[in-house]
């Protein structure tokens, strides 16, 4: 596997965090310097962390992720994504009722949007290639683009209002159909 190659793997694996984080954005929850850093950071290491626990896991755990990784995904992101419209749908409220940047949202989005790391991580251990650059690639592509997905985001967000958190929602779960669909 070259370097290009595990750049471009990078990319791949970065695009539904980066498609997340953009939903995140505009929901107006990245308002702050911190909320922007957790959410980068929580993608690029979990997408790290998953990664190198599909390479540790070789061979023997692939099935047991084949067989259930996009259930999970599509859970995780539809809870988030239907808590998010049903708050931005709510006239009542004036503050947002979740916050994806804090608690166990965070860990549910950060897990659903790197699951598929994990069997990249397992393709990587398959093709003996070592996996340190691998691993470092995948979570600084991920919180990078995770970012600059969150600094867009909260830009339409600000500019479009609390409209944009049906729209973060509705992304969510465009997500999670196509991790649906591309799975069965």
């Amino acid at each position: 596997m070259s370097i290009f190659e595990t750049l471009l793997l990078a990319l791949a694996l970065a695009m539904d965090a980066s498609a997340v984080s953009l939903g995140v954005g505009t929901g107006g929850h990245a308002g702050s310097r911190r909320a922007i850093f957790r959410i980068s950071f929580h993608f690029g290491l979990f997408q790290a962390l998953m990664t190198l626990a599909g390479w540790a896991a070789g061979t023997g755990l692939e099935r047991l992720i084949a067989s259930i990784d996009h259930w999970v995904a599509v859970t995780l992101l539809a809870f988030v994504a239907l808590r998010m419209i049903a708050s931005g749908l709510d006239p009542r409220s004036e503050t947002r009722s979740v916050d994806p940047t804090r608690g166990m949202t965070l860990v549910m989005l950060s897990i659903a949007t790197s699951i598929d790391a994990a069997a990249a991580g397992l393709s990587i251990a398959v093709l003996r290639y070592p996996i340190l650059f691998p691993l470092l690639s995948i979570g600084l592509v991920a919180a990078g683009m995770s970012l600059a997905a969150l600094t867009v985001g909260q830009r339409l967000g600000t500019a479009f209002g609390k409209r944009m958190e049906i729209v973060g929602g509705l992304v969510l779960l465009f997500i999670g159909a196509r991790i649906l669909i591309t799975h069965l």
